[in-house]
């Protein structure tokens, strides 16, 4: 890109560990290097979290400016500016607490970035965490921002991707990215969710995602849902009727799968570079395996949008929340990752599918009408 990338990061749950992340990664000069920021949130919440803990004492004096329009951004180590995307009454949400006002307030902050990644007005978004009781509570029945994003979009093939870059734990040249075919679910629903074409398309998005970070053609592992990939069948049958069939028809489409692997042994090869991206079965199959090998470089990518979005790989944090504790790493990544994708979207306007922008149902319009 002849110009750095505009990233529009959401403020999350006013009650969570969103804001102070906000405002301790800003002092990442690495991060303004690789991109023009702005936070969409209400800019009383983030001068709050300048004056906490760590901030405080390792002398921020970080002025959040308010503004209206993102073309007048000018984000600097001192200046942070903040559209106020969001009702005033989330300034008084109660710290660690789940409240409809801080539910809607991520809500509406997360609506406000997206009809501006839509609208080109920025070229990516990062989200800081929601809380999902609080959004429930609020009226927005989501199991989280995939979905919620997925809907915003109008797209129906989409996936949760945990990547961790290069160096951070992992010995692969574009690092580690980890696909999921169910997500928000009950274990005790993930059997019947897994179809042959579920997988394979959660294997396609796994396909062009790393495509796109690595430049050349990735090597994907498909765990197994059973361990020991079931024994033959002795341990359930969804490996020979439902995963082997899926890596079958993707190898015949080109996709370098391998696979079904028990999913022990295929995130120790992963680990040491065998693999560039793992398609794991269900939310804690991938999510417990990258986390362990880098908790706080982990970031979240939504795959199939026609924006970027990334987001800290952690939850709202509440026994952490408003005590000056939390770890900035994870946002600091994401923004890295965030500018890194939309620079590559910029040499090819396609990233997971080819999905043209459109506009967000009519009923996703916020408060502030993005």
């Amino acid at each position: 890109m002849t110009t750095k990338p505009t990233i529009a990061i959401t403020m999350g749950d006013p009650a969570g560990v969103g804001p102070e992340v906000i405002v301790g990664a800003w002092q990442s000069a690495a991060m303004h290097d690789a991109c023009r920021l702005v936070v969409l949130g209400h800019p009383d919440v983030l001068r709050r979290a300048v004056g906490l803990g760590d901030n405080r004492r390792h002398g921020c004096r970080l002025n959040v400016e308010e503004i209206s329009d993102i073309g007048a951004a000018a984000p600097s180590l001192e200046a942070l500016p903040c559209v106020a995307a969001v009702d005033a009454s989330a300034a008084s949400v109660p710290p660690a607490a789940i409240d409809p006002r801080g539910g809607q307030a991520a809500y509406d902050a997360l609506v406000a970035a997206t009809h501006l990644a839509l609208d080109k007005q920025v070229d990516a978004i990062v989200t800081a965490p929601l809380n999902k009781a609080a959004l429930w509570a609020a009226g927005h029945h989501y199991p989280g921002h995939t979905e919620l994003l997925a809907e915003l979009c109008g797209v129906d093939d989409f996936a949760m991707m945990l990547y961790l870059a290069a160096g951070h734990g992992v010995q692969g040249p574009a690092g580690l990215g980890v696909i999921h075919v169910t997500l928000h679910t009950a274990l005790a629903d993930v059997p019947k969710q897994l179809t042959i074409e579920n997988v394979l398309a959660k294997s396609r998005l796994a396909n062009a995602a790393l495509a796109r970070i690595k430049q050349t053609a990735p090597r994907i592992a498909v765990c197994a849902l059973n361990p020991h990939a079931g024994e033959q069948g002795l341990f359930g049958r969804e490996e020979i009727e439902v995963i082997a069939p899926a890596v079958e028809c993707g190898r015949a489409e080109g996709l370098d799968l391998t696979g079904p692997l028990p999913a022990d042994t295929a995130m120790v090869r992963a680990r040491d570079g065998e693999f560039d991206a793992v398609v794991a079965m269900y939310h804690d199959q991938g999510h417990i395996a990258l986390k362990l090998l880098g908790m706080h470089q982990a970031v979240n990518v939504t795959l199939g949008l026609p924006i970027v979005r990334t987001s800290v790989a952690h939850g709202t944090a509440f026994d952490l929340a408003w005590q000056g504790r939390a770890n900035v790493a994870g946002m600091v990544e994401a923004v890295r990752v965030a500018a890194l994708l939309a620079a590559r979207r910029s040499e090819s306007t396609v990233m997971s599918s080819d999905i043209a922008p459109s506009t967000a149902p009519a009923r996703f319009a916020s408060r502030a009408q993005w």
